[in-house]
């Protein structure tokens, strides 16, 4: 257990107990939620873009911006432990993407990567990032494969990469979950029930931090709401590569697997590093499908040294 999570553990323990007593466990994980971000520096706040899409997002920070994605079935909170150590750095912008969180879900939307990218794009402008600033992306897993989306179709406007076990590098090494899919299998990215979610929380990390069952019970609601409407989401990143996209993308990248990933294979990242002439990886022992959850200090000074060895521009 790291020392972030034994700090959040008595907290966590106090707030189970008195919500066992009151019957809020939503207050509770609220709260646990709002002091982890608080902690971190960053703020809830909301935008409309032109076309009426809403975003939900945290920021905090000054700085270059750093707007960073979570991946398939996550929400803008995946990232606030990492962003801890970074919004001392940059301005730290962490959105839920359309479809996912607290931010819009069209039901008929295009969710494709670069559907995706280009409304994080129209983001980007509306929160005063225009082409010519340096726009930095983060992503983790569906994260990952929307910013080599973004970084594939306008190259100048992105500055560096950082790849956290992303998806859309669909010709490397078989993974667990991918033989389980494709032998007929339920796929274990989505969860219907309390039951299912506590089982993904799991699987998807190898080193997941503490979250008592009764928080975890309400972090999966919003999972089960949203199930029918991630079953579309996946058909549709489940065949979009990214590959030929990005070969050759001469965009700084900074590549993080975690050597016991279930979801997508690890062998991935030597594909991916062959893709991107100006990339480093990283590979995790211990860790999961989600560096920035399992080893969030870790990763976001891995992150700060990849940062400070880029060429000053």
């Amino acid at each position: 257990m790291t020392l972030q999570q034994r700090w959040l553990l008595p907290f966590l323990f106090v707030l189970v107990n008195l919500a066992g007593c009151t019957g809020m466990f939503q207050q509770a994980a609220t709260a646990a939620l709002n002091a982890e971000r608080e902690r971190a520096g960053l703020e809830r706040k909301e935008i409309a873009l032109p076309d009426g899409l809403r975003y939900v997002y945290l920021e905090g920070g000054q700085g270059e911006p750093l707007m960073l994605l979570h991946g398939f079935g996550g929400n803008k909170d995946n990232f606030v432990r990492a962003a801890r150590t970074l919004t001392g750095h940059y301005r730290v912008i962490i959105p839920d993407h359309i479809g996912f969180g607290e931010s819009a879900h069209p039901p008929q939307a295009d969710y494709a990567p670069p559907a995706q990218a280009e409304r994080l794009r129209a983001l980007a402008r509306a929160l005063g990032i225009s082409s010519s600033s340096h726009l930095h992306l983060g992503g983790n897993s569906m994260g990952g494969q929307i910013a080599l989306a973004y970084a594939a179709m306008h190259p100048d406007e992105v500055a560096s990469l950082w790849l956290l076990d992303p998806a859309g590098i669909w010709s490397g090494p078989k993974s667990e979950l991918a033989e389980t899919i494709q032998s007929g299998g339920r796929n274990r990215l989505i969860a219907r029930n309390e039951d299912e979610f506590a089982e993904l929380f799991h699987y998807a990390m190898s080193d997941p931090p503490f979250v008592p069952r009764p928080i975890l019970d309400v972090l999966a609601q919003e999972r089960i709401r949203n199930a029918d409407l991630e079953e579309r989401i996946f058909r549709q990143i489940a065949t979009a590569s990214v590959e030929q996209q990005i070969k050759g993308l001469r965009t700084p990248a900074l590549i993080v697997w975690g050597a016991e990933d279930r979801i997508i294979n690890a062998g991935t990242a030597e594909v991916l590093h062959r893709l991107l002439p100006r990339s480093t990886v990283i590979v995790m022992p211990g860790t999961g499908h989600m560096p920035m959850l399992e080893k969030p200090r870790q990763s976001a000074e891995d992150y700060l040294h990849f940062r400070a060895a880029l060429p000053a521009e």
